[in-house]
């Protein structure tokens, strides 16, 4: 991170705890920062002194209810809203039959939907160069990720926010937010 935004971060406080995989001593420190466009984000960084385990999250101040925060990528440029994603949410793009699932050591970040999609196209490229893998559907899957980012054919990104502190944020458009 540059130094100019480095002043940018207030600590808010810090923890010491046990590590989840060696035991050891995990030293978490939390953040406030002001994001341009986002608002203000509580950032999340822990790291064991011992093993050298890293965790980060991210999310924006406060909490509000479980919602599902819908956005329709239709048009070029659409795919360049932010994405302020936590480590609980549920992210599917169902025309492309993405799912991605937080897990036990998931990670919230901030990106945007083209990052969302080739970040998807790269894991698919990955599984499709196993020789077990099946060659037709890799082809299909890939051309439609392939489709997507170069905005050939809309697409619905759906954040499963469970703690209701997940955004998408664009200047063209407002998502849609539906109770959870």
């Amino acid at each position: 991170m540059e130094n100019s935004n480095r002043e940018k971060l207030v600590e808010l406080w810090e923890v010491v705890s046990k590590c989840p995989m060696c035991g050891g001593r995990l030293l978490t420190r939390d953040y406030r920062y002001n994001a341009p466009l986002v608002g203000d984000l509580i950032i999340s960084v822990s790291k064991c002194e011992d093993c050298g385990y890293r965790h980060t999250d991210v999310f924006t101040m406060g909490s509000g209810e479980p919602r599902k925060v819908v956005y329709r990528v239709e048009v070029q440029g659409d795919d360049r809203a932010l994405i302020v994603k936590s480590s609980t949410c549920r992210i599917e793009i169902p025309e492309l039959g993405v799912t991605i699932e937080p897990g036990s050591y998931s990670q919230g970040y901030i990106t945007t939907i083209e990052g969302i999609i080739l970040d998807v196209k790269s894991i698919a490229q990955s599984i499709c160069r196993d020789e077990e893998a099946p060659r037709d559907k890799c082809i299909e899957v890939l051309s439609l990720l392939e489709k997507a980012h170069n905005n050939e054919i809309p697409y619905t990104i759906v954040l499963y926010d469970y703690l209701g502190v997940c955004n998408i944020i664009s200047d063209k458009k407002k998502p849609i937010y539906e109770k959870l």
